[in-house]
């Protein structure tokens, strides 16, 4: 199957629709393979339209259970302040596709990567190698047009830090105006009002992440509006 193929299908698949981001951390208590298949499962009972999925062993996982398109990435220790990079190198793309990956996700910001790999050229390579499409993880709109990807999103455009819990309107706006490739929104989507407000912009597909796989994260935003609660509060 050729590149615009799978883009066609993977597009065709997930548009007007949520995919879920089936991710985990050491130290989590849901992290490994057999939690992030409940996970992909789960969402393809609820309705999901695709996934979101790091690591050669969790895609091998899920692709033998679940028949959803997977987005891939793989989060590899960065080499600057910034920690985490994603899908640093034209070899993790490999993998990652012959895992069963549909698409690859990567990194698209300015940032160094191992090897002196040069990002535009990683796209390119998984485009013609591979014959998979990719997506454009941005932190600004620069780094939606530094390459030649097939869909862009702005995945690092907010601080884990940042106080308030929403999505980054503001960019998903600047790249559906400015540039012309699809445009799958994600960062920060909790509540269903911005997810209806995304497709209202025009965004193809809106990726949920911990507010659906993170439990704990479900289950503290109950706490604090517990009586229990604030009786530690003051």
């Amino acid at each position: 199957m050729t590149k615009n193929e799978k883009l066609n299908g993977f597009l065709t698949a997930t548009k007007g629709g949520i995919i879920i981001s089936c991710q985990s951390s050491e130290g989590d208590p849901t992290h490994s393979p057999a939690f992030m298949t409940a996970f992909a499962a789960s969402a393809l009972r609820g309705g999901a339209s695709g996934l979101r999925v790091n690591g050669v062993e969790d895609i091998e996982a899920i692709r033998k259970q679940v028949a959803l398109p997977i987005i891939g990435i793989w989060k590899r220790p960065g080499l600057d302040e910034h920690g985490i990079l994603i899908t640093p190198v034209f070899e993790d793309a490999r993998r990652l596709v012959e895992a069963g990956a549909d698409l690859i996700a990567l990194d698209t910001t300015a940032r160094p990567r191992p090897n002196q790999e040069d990002v535009a050229e990683i796209v390119n390579r998984i485009q013609t190698e591979l014959q998979t499409p990719v997506m454009a993880d941005c932190h600004r709109f620069e780094d939606s047009v530094r390459t030649g990807a097939d869909i862009v999103a702005p995945t690092l455009s907010l601080d884990d830090a940042s106080d308030e819990y929403t999505p980054d309107f503001p960019l998903i706006e600047e790249l559906l105006r400015k540039q012309p490739k699809p445009v799958i929104a994600e960062g920060r989507f909790w509540n269903p009002d911005d997810v209806i407000r995304a497709f209202d912009l025009g965004v193809c597909a809106v990726v949920i992440g911990s507010a659906v796989t993170r439990p704990w994260l479900i289950t503290e935003r109950y706490v604090r509006a517990s009586p229990k609660n604030h009786s530690h509060e003051g």
